[in-house]
């Protein structure tokens, strides 16, 4: 049996991680409602998710009332995965485990049901061990029951330390714009590495704050300075051109699209929590996406840590976490800004209603 070999995540330069600290994010409150038209789903699935294990086989859950019977297919393609022979077979609501999957860039897999019409889910991670919090943001279901289309956005950490063998594997994957969310200097100091044809947009979402100035002696005070960030995240213009130009970009459908930041979790976090919104997924489900982070980024965060005095390690700790708090503030300052996050894109980030549609038009599925 041939299995995908999962590659270790590695340790973030103690810099880099209080750098990515300093720009924190903030999420959405509601979105704009989709359009009459768009009300009816023809997908059943109400919940699917694809993990690749240590072992390389995959792990595919799902939830689909009213359907008897799902076959998988799977396929390392997302648009033409390969209706011949099942992988898997279960009922309206399963577990199964794939295995002997040969090694590849990322596998695909179409749940096909009974009734209704079929969804592709996959790994959102792409297990890149130099870029350890880079995946899809695809793969999540909206409030009305469409799905987020997979391999056509894309959200990271720090790109400085990618391989040839990774920018090829990018490369295939299709990313044509990369959206760098940091500030000069911090581009400076760690350049990024990009597939070959993708172009850079410098999207500075701080403007002129310094990233680095975290004079806090206290987990408390920590806080406080990653709430503050969070709120600058809506508020600043620079923030807001920011964004603005990352909505814009997704919604011209010219390939797929990866934005990034140091961490890949604040800037980078607020940036997703606002593209999921403006498709309509529920505020628990981008919460989950945010905290996400904490995930992917642990093994790294604890190398930090363990680089510090004990007595400075739950000072530290905050700014190296994304936490609920902090992602409430930033709905807060929507809601003081602008009154409603539909707001917020209207009048913020100059999304009108035909540019809405336009966007959840192309992302979105069923």
């Amino acid at each position: 049996m041939t299995t995908i070999p999962r590659r270790p995540a590695v340790a973030a330069a103690l810099t880099a991680a209080l750098t990515a600290g300093a720009a924190t994010l903030a999420g959405p409150a509601s979105a704009a409602p989709l359009p009459a038209q768009a009300q009816h789903t023809r997908i059943p699935f109400t919940a699917a998710t694809a993990t690749q294990q240590a072992d390389g086989s995959f792990s595919l859950t799902w939830t689909a009332p009213g359907v008897r019977k799902v076959t998988v297919y799977a396929g390392t393609d997302r648009d033409r995965v390969a209706h011949r022979v099942p992988v898997a077979r279960g009922n309206g609501s399963a577990t199964v485990t794939v295995k002997g999957l040969a090694a590849a860039d990322r596998w695909y897999f179409d749940l096909v049901p009974d009734r209704g019409e079929a969804l592709t889910v996959a790994d959102r991670s792409l297990h890149l061990a130099s870029a350890p919090n880079f995946r899809d943001e695809g793969g999540y279901r909206t409030a009305d029951g469409h799905w987020v289309k997979l391999g056509v956005v894309y959200r990271s950490d720090d790109l400085g330390r990618l391989t040839d063998t990774d920018l090829a594997e990018l490369r295939r994957l299709g990313i044509r714009t990369v959206f760098d969310l940091r500030t000069p200097a911090e581009r400076t100091a760690a350049p990024d590495k990009v597939p070959a044809g993708a172009t850079v947009v410098a999207a500075n979402v701080l403007g002129v704050a310094d990233t680095g100035a975290f004079n806090v002696t206290t987990p408390q005070a920590a806080v406080r300075a990653m709430v503050d960030a969070e709120r600058t995240m809506v508020s600043a213009d620079s923030a807001k051109a920011a964004y603005r130009s990352v909505l814009d970009a997704v919604g011209e459908g010219r390939g797929a699209v990866l934005f990034h930041c140091t961490a890949g979790k604040d800037r980078t976090g607020w940036a997703g929590a606002t593209l999921l919104t403006a498709l309509g997924v529920p505020r628990g489900t981008v919460e989950a996406d945010y905290l996400a982070s904490n995930t992917y980024r642990a093994e790294a965060n604890a190398a930090v840590l363990a680089k510090l005095p004990p007595a400075y390690q739950a000072v530290y700790k905050p700014l190296l976490d994304v936490r609920p708090e902090y992602l409430n503030a930033g709905f807060d300052q929507v809601a003081a800004d602008f009154g409603s996050f539909d707001a917020y894109l209207d009048k913020g980030l100059h999304q009108d209603r035909r540019d809405l549609r336009d966007l959840r038009r192309d992302l979105l599925v069923g």
